[in-house]
């Protein structure tokens, strides 16, 4: 390892710890990670393949720690991930077939609507409430859909997973939080495949961040349990707003 790396991989490792930790409590994550691997220079689409590859370890970390608290029910919850696995496996195939432009102007006002609508019902997500439809006809759905969108395009997939459980299923955030963790785990394995197919992962870098999203996603995770609601509706709100912005900075400047 020459010298002049070395500064390079604590930067990566700090910002995949902060990822680790925003992601496992609100999601967004990414947010910190990708600019992170671009402002060292790794090239854009090697940075995707590594931001997914870095990640999936974050992912992994946050939903197995929910499901030992008892949040996460995976047996339920399995419909959804073959689903999704499903989905996220069209949309990765669809996105070198199609453009991505319509996306570009539609997600950031649905992403708006969900904060603004989170924001104004303050009530949302503090207890658990009686399902609107059955678990596995949501999730064969939800995970169709939401699975397809995250490989094809992907920018707060985690928001719509939790709003979804939370209004459909009837989840507090805390379960919404920790379902929505197996699924991001589950489409983000699609995703790696494709990348590490297409030699997109350089890793080195995936490897120094993986080490660091274990760790921030171990506490974030157990902030969200210990806390609950207190911490994951703001930074919730927060997380997508700020995607919201990234996505209109990206489309128009």
């Amino acid at each position: 390892m020459h010298l002049e790396t070395i500064p390079v991989y604590i930067v990566l490792f700090v910002a995949a710890v902060l990822s680790g930790l925003i992601d496992a409590i609100a999601g967004g994550g990414g947010l910190i990670a990708l600019p992170a691997l671009l402002a060292v220079g790794v090239p854009p689409q090697i940075a995707l393949g590594t931001n997914k590859f870095q990640s999936s370890f974050g992912s992994f970390t946050a939903s197995s720690y929910y499901w030992r608290k008892g949040f996460v029910d995976l047996a339920k919850a399995r419909t959804g991930i073959v689903f999704t696995f499903i989905g996220a496996a069209l949309g990765a195939w669809a996105v070198q077939q199609i453009q991505t432009e319509i996306l570009n102007s539609i997600i950031p006002v649905l992403l708006f609507i969900i904060a603004l609508y989170t924001i104004l019902t303050p009530s949302l997500g503090h207890k658990e409430l009686h399902p609107q439809i059955g678990a596995k006809t949501f999730f064969g759905i939800a995970g169709i859909l939401f699975g397809f969108y995250d490989g094809f395009f992907g920018p707060g997939v985690g928001s719509f997973w939790a709003i979804a459980f939370v209004l459909f299923l009837g989840f507090d955030l805390q379960r919404a939080t920790g379902h929505t963790k197996v699924m991001n785990f589950t489409s983000n394995i699609v995703s790696l495949v494709v990348f590490a197919i297409g030699g997109s992962i350089w890793f080195v870098h995936g490897i120094v961040m993986a080490v660091g999203q274990v760790i921030g996603a171990r506490i974030g995770a157990r902030l969200a349990v210990k806390k609950g609601i207190a911490v994951i509706r703001p930074l919730y709100i927060v997380v997508v707003l700020a995607t919201v912005l990234k996505l209109l900075y990206d489309r128009f400047l």
